[in-house]
């Protein structure tokens, strides 16, 4: 149950709304999803399937029983009797406007709302709401049932005392929210995901690299780097005993180097557009994206799994990991929930 919450809705069952299901539900949350694809009920229950696997991995007889699952014919049914509220619509301004206006109207007083734009700002979608003061953005990362991390982001008129509620909300389903200290365009998150992918982009159209080989730059280097200690710890260690102030010396000046073509955009003409989509399809060797997912899913339980036996508390991701079991073993032994056996 999530930080005493029974019920949640989610606005949007998609990609990052059936993942948020699955992992409430996961939770012991009884979950109502409300989306007008005609195949957003098979969408999400193949979703929690996947998600099912991999929480049987990570949590074994721990896990508590889950929460229900069901498809709502309208936003008002949805979220009546809600604790929690996370909308994932799609990334157009007028259109989270409209459904977040409807949630407002219709959730019971004092239920958060959290919107899991990877962009737009709070302030904006805030606008024309009757209570503004319950919405933030709640912005995780795909696997939404797996990846720990959310961010955070409140609006001008965002109650602080939301803020701290959904961090505590996220935090009790084994997430580990960063407040964004301030409202900006694409968050932090995706503004570094931002600067690489516009990199990548140029070493396509320049012809440097296939998008498999700028892959495998990335997983069998510094992407395993940073799975542990992010961007700035693991520059602080290349600068030797010095630490950060001696890595800074010796490569700050690389930045004033024409190495980054950050300032400028390729066009993504069909040219570009078709070879990137050709090279994906050739590295995916026929493996359809189910099982592109679970093989995603397996890589991650073991990159966690490894970083939370580093030390006494996990490290990175690991950390988290470690925080969850404890957290539902505790629940386990405190009102000892049925437990799912696998």
């Amino acid at each position: 149950m999530m930080d005493g919450i029974e019920r949640a809705a989610c606005i949007g069952g998609g990609v990052i709304g059936g993942g948020w299901a699955a992992r409430f539900v996961l939770n012991g949350i009884d979950v109502a999803v409300c989306d007008p694809d005609p195949d957003a009920e098979r969408k999400a229950s193949a979703m929690l399937e996947n998600a099912e696997r991999a929480f049987a991995k990570l949590f074994g007889g721990d896990r508590p029983a889950p929460g229900t699952l069901r498809f709502a014919g309208s936003i008002a049914e949805a979220v009546d009797g809600a604790g929690f509220v996370q909308e994932s619509v799609p990334e157009r301004l007028d259109l989270k406007r409209e459904v977040l206006a409807g949630i407002d109207a219709t959730a019971p007083a004092g239920t958060v709302i959290a919107s899991s734009t990877s962009g737009l700002l709070p302030s904006d979608m805030q606008r024309g709401l009757i209570h503004p003061g319950r919405l933030l953005v709640g912005h995780p990362f795909n696997p939404v049932y797996l990846l720990p991390l959310v961010e955070i982001v409140a609006g001008r008129d965002t109650d602080p005392a939301a803020v701290e509620r959904a961090a505590g909300l996220y935090a009790s389903v084994g997430m580990k929210p960063v407040v964004v200290r301030k409202e900006i365009d694409a968050f932090i998150g995706d503004r570094l995901q931002e600067a690489l992918w516009r990199e990548a982009l140029w070493l396509v159209r320049d012809g440097v690299a296939t998008v498999e080989e700028i892959d495998d730059v990335m997983r069998y280097g510094f992407g395993l780097r940073w799975a542990q200690m992010g961007v700035f710890q693991t520059y602080r260690l290349a600068g030797g005993e010095a630490g950060m102030r001696h890595f800074l010396e010796q490569f700050g000046p690389c930045l004033a180097w024409p190495w980054s073509k950050l300032t400028d955009v390729p066009d993504l003409d069909d040219a570009l557009v078709d070879a990137i989509a050709g090279q994906s399809d050739e590295q995916a060797a026929g493996l359809s994206i189910c099982e592109l997912e679970r093989i995603r899913d397996d890589n991650l339980i073991a990159v966690m799994e490894a970083l939370e036996r580093s030390g006494e508390t996990g490290w990175g991701a690991g950390a988290a990991l470690k925080e969850a079991r404890q957290r539902l073993r505790r629940k386990r032994d405190a009102t000892g929930f049925r437990q799912v056996r696998g």
